[in-house]
């Protein structure tokens, strides 16, 4: 007979995948407290048994023995371990005697992506920033899509009002910069995009992908259309010319439509072609030919036009966003169904006011005079605040969740600038590129760890549904979660300012997330709080996205103005220049961009064996054409240089590259630099795009970083010296 004693413990958790924009809904199978499987949870009416690499990798992050799990500070080239109380009080203590020499600005702070992973952070992070008071507040919007949130807060009055494509309903999908297959959306939470995509052609939609490279995406796509890097804005701009002469059909709430007219005539297909590459005659900019991208969009029952992360980082992001929205209006395809829709989510972020509408040039960078959008400065001039002297330079940083020396412009130099600060302090559970500058790291829990909710994501998905994710283990007795963290940092600071925590300062840190949720369900059409959500595995489906323009503008006059002057002065600058072009290349010169694989997510799961196994996906690409010119043969390794920096790096011949064009990943490089405590990580191949990047070229209106377009050089072998 069994002893039931001793009997394994099975269960099923029902959770969400954190690694991504996708928050794909899991399946999770324990025995004890191992898990047995991960797999995706069919009933989930929005990633609907969709399942990816990087969520079976949960498990290796949370057994991971490089993760941190207690405070550690540093001790010459080593760490040694403390208490968390001891701990917190060190850091407010040091934080407080930086503020009180340099004033409040003299405290900066970087919140890295993973920050809108985790319910915690979002809840409290944005609480232990205010308790800091400091302008110098830099994040992961300003390295890839600052420009997407200005065009929302100018056109829609609000930062978060973003139109995802309606995927599921349209008939047309045309996308820039955009690489779904292997990013999972991006500003547009879709996941399980291969099956919408084949849904789409079954209905007899077409979908068309305009990129420099054949991404994996523009590999299922009907059409791909080579573009040079960073000269999208002159296609876009001649796209909505022929839009406006095809004739607009916008809502009766949207203004400026004749000066949007004046302002494009310029652009002709002629330009657009001089700058792009894309022989006008093929061109998705002219409607004459057949298939025509415009025509198609102007006359289609339901399209939708969208643009990512390769417009964003590039010099003339803004305006190509805003052309976007243009097209997507003036061809009546916002906010009808299988065009570009606003969501209604169950915790509305933007009707309640709980997240701010955005500002921008309310101040201006000290050093560069760069402005803040939504009270952030552009991450490109962070270390320039921090080598730069005088009153209000950064001599302390709170990063939280970040590695900006692996993924902001110009990371060498930013690597060089921590080195010099008087104070650092880093949330985070590795010792990567960045952290192992800090004084101490204060390490939250892990993502299996911890309880979640979407509040970003369900804002940006195709379906609306509401998600409740339990922790599937419980958190150890010497363990805090990121609120925690954030709570205890936050009170500590006031006290060692020789002040006393306010009732509203107790009340806001001290209500756990799970709390905030319960009573935000509680308002919106969900009408039940966690208990009603998480009752049900993949939680709530809440249907289709709806109409819902003009009420959910958040404009003072609940209209649109197409004309905005932040978009429109800058479309008046490249008219006044159209003579110039975009880049000048010298002849040996080629043109640099990112790009992104499945199996990652930016730098920080690398550490994670199963998720780095296989084919290398390190390599610089580069067109035959292109190394048969410089005598390089596949394989080798070569020489890249910028006018910021040099690298060397394997390459690999690829046909799937525009000639002229190369193609380095993001987010590698990890072992460059000693003190970097990811040992599977830094064994890695491969060397960071950033070391290439300028920090000095930033976006023409929003100063986001350029990372695409960049000019460089291949030689065989080593870089030599400096020039």
């Amino acid at each position: 007979m069994n002893d039931s004693a001793t009997d394994p413990v099975e269960r099923t958790a029902y959770i969400t995948c954190v690694l991504c924009e996708a928050s794909c809904g899991l399946e999770v199978k324990l025995r004890d407290e191992q898990i047995e499987s991960i797999r995706g949870h069919e009933g989930d009416p929005l990633s609907r048994g969709h399942i990816c690499p990087k969520a079976i990798a949960l498990q290796d992050i949370h057994a991971d023995p490089d993760r941190l799990r207690k405070p550690v500070r540093r001790a010459g080239d080593d760490w040694v371990e403390m208490e968390w109380d001891e701990a917190i009080s060190l850091v407010a203590t040091r934080l407080a005697q930086v503020q009180s020499e340099h004033g409040r600005n003299g405290v900066g702070v970087y919140l890295g992506n993973p920050n809108v992973h985790s319910l915690g952070a979002l809840t409290h992070g944005i609480n232990l920033v205010r308790t800091l008071g400091t302008k110098n507040t830099f994040s992961a919007t300003s390295v890839d899509q600052l420009p997407h949130q200005l065009m929302a807060w100018a056109l829609y009055g609000h930062q978060f009002l973003l139109p995802v494509p309606d995927i599921d309903r349209t008939d047309l999908l045309v996308l820039f910069g955009h690489n779904p297959m292997a990013s999972n959306g991006s500003i547009w939470t879709v996941p399980d995009f291969p099956a919408r995509r084949r849904e789409l052609a079954s209905r007899g939609g077409r979908f068309v992908v305009v990129d420099p490279r054949r991404t994996e995406t523009a590999k299922v796509a009907d059409e791909h259309h080579f573009v040079r890097p960073g000269t999208d804005v002159w296609v876009l701009l001649a796209m909505l010319r022929e839009v406006l002469a095809l004739g607009a059909s916008p809502a009766a709430y949207v203004d400026g439509v004749e000066a949007v007219r004046r302002a494009v005539e310029p652009f002709t297909p002629e330009v657009a072609e001089s700058f792009s590459g894309m022989p006008a005659a093929r061109a998705p900019c002219r409607s004459a030919a057949n298939p025509r991208i415009v025509a198609d969009l102007h006359g289609a029952r339901a399209a939708a036009l969208h643009g990512r992360m390769g417009l964003s980082t590039q010099a003339y992001g803004v305006v190509c966003q805003w052309a976007i929205q243009c097209i997507n209006i003036l061809t009546g395809n916002l906010d009808r169904p299988g065009g570009t829709m606003l969501t209604s989510p169950a915790i509305d972020l933007v009707g309640h006011k709980i997240v701010a509408a955005g500002h921008f040039g309310a101040w201006q960078s000290r050093a560069k005079g760069l402005p803040e959008f939504g009270s952030e400065l552009p991450v490109s001039t962070l270390a320039d605040e921090i080598l730069t002297p005088g009153e209000g330079q950064i001599r302390g940083l709170v990063s939280i969740a970040g590695n900006p020396v692996s993924s902001t412009p110009g990371g060498h130099r930013l690597d060089e600038a921590l080195g010099g600060l008087d104070f650092m302090v880093a949330i985070d559970i590795y010792v990567n590129e960045t952290t192992r500058h800090a004084d101490v790291i204060l390490p939250p829990t892990g993502p299996l760890e911890r309880e979640h909710y979407d509040l970003i994501f369900h804002t940006l998905a195709v379906r609306n549904t509401a998600r409740w994710s339990p922790a599937l283990f419980e958190k150890p007795d010497d363990a805090r979660h990121d609120w925690e963290v954030a709570r205890d940092l936050a009170l500590a600071l006031i006290r060692a300012r020789g002040e006393k925590p306010s009732v509203v300062d107790q009340g806001r840190f001290r209500v756990p997330p799970r709390m905030i949720v319960d009573g935000l369900l509680r308002v919106g059409p969900v009408r039940g709080g966690v208990k009603k959500v998480a009752k049900r595995p993949g939680g709530i489906d809440l249907g289709p996205l709806e109409s819902v323009q003009p009420d959910r503008l958040q404009t003072p006059t609940k209209r649109i103005d197409l004309a905005h002057e932040v978009p429109m002065s800058a479309v008046a600058e490249l008219a006044d220049h159209l003579d110039v072009g975009p880049i000048r290349l010298a002849p040996d010169e080629l043109l640099l961009i990112g790009r992104r694989h499945q199996r990652d997510n930016n730098s920080w799961l690398h550490n994670a064996p199963r998720l780095t196994k296989g084919r290398a996906r390190h390599q610089l690409l580069v067109h035959p054409d292109d190394l048969a010119k410089r005598g390089i043969v596949d394989g080798d390794e070569v020489s890249v240089r910028s006018a910021s920096g040099q690298i060397v790096v394997e390459c690999a011949a690829s046909e799937d590259m525009m000639r002229g064009v190369v193609s380095l990943p993001h987010g590698y490089g990890h072992g460059r630099k000693a003190g970097v405590r990811m040992r599977h990580a830094v064994t890695l191949p491969g060397a960071s795009i950033n070391d290439l990047t300028d920090p000095s070229r930033t976006e023409q209106v929003s100063a986001n970083g350029v990372l695409n377009g960049v000019p460089v050089t291949l030689a065989p072998g080593p870089p030599g010296p400096p020039a």
